[in-house]
């Protein structure tokens, strides 16, 4: 006699729904819409651009204020940036609904974007030691609202549609 779903342990249920739940995430994940390997070549060569460009610019340049200071900032922003797209594009893969559409490039680009001001104001803000915890956490807070704001229109306006 073969039991229903309801009779088999909670553990049998259980191991069922999360074995359904990874492979519908592995299937999300290995779908990639064609303009993210774009958006991931283009997130190497900033990577690689602005993590070497940094290499240079503290190895090899003397710590002066002006254009060195401007390179430093350009190169951390770039190499922010590159690092911080693949990580921000599987989030918005991984955490969109499945009835959904994964968010476009420039989207993810838009939200890296934010990741690496943050992080070059945060430095900015370090120059003079002006930058303290709750001033990070109210910058850090600015950026989510902003960003919360533009999705919510994107989304509204892509439902009128």
């Amino acid at each position: 006699m073969e039991q229903t779903e309801s009779q088999r342990p909670s553990s049998q249920r259980r191991r069922r729904t999360t074995s359904r739940q990874s492979r519908a995430a592995s299937e999300i994940t290995s779908s990639r819409p064609p303009d993210h390997t774009g958006l991931l070549a283009a997130a190497v060569v900033l990577f690689i651009a602005g993590w070497g460009g940094l290499y240079f610019v503290i190895t090899q340049m003397q710590p002066r204020i002006g254009g060195e200071l401007w390179t430093f900032f350009v190169c951390l922003f770039m190499g922010v940036t590159g690092t911080a797209i693949p990580f921000v594009r599987y989030l918005n893969v991984t955490f969109t609904p499945v009835e959904s559409e994964v968010p476009t490039s420039g989207v993810i680009v838009r939200q890296s974007i934010w990741i690496a001001l943050f992080f070059v104001m945060a430095t900015w803000l370090q120059i003079p030691r002006a930058l303290s915890l709750p001033l990070a956490l109210f910058i850090a807070l600015i950026f989510i609202v902003v960003e919360i704001f533009l999705r919510s229109r994107e989304i509204a306006a892509f439902r009128d549609d």
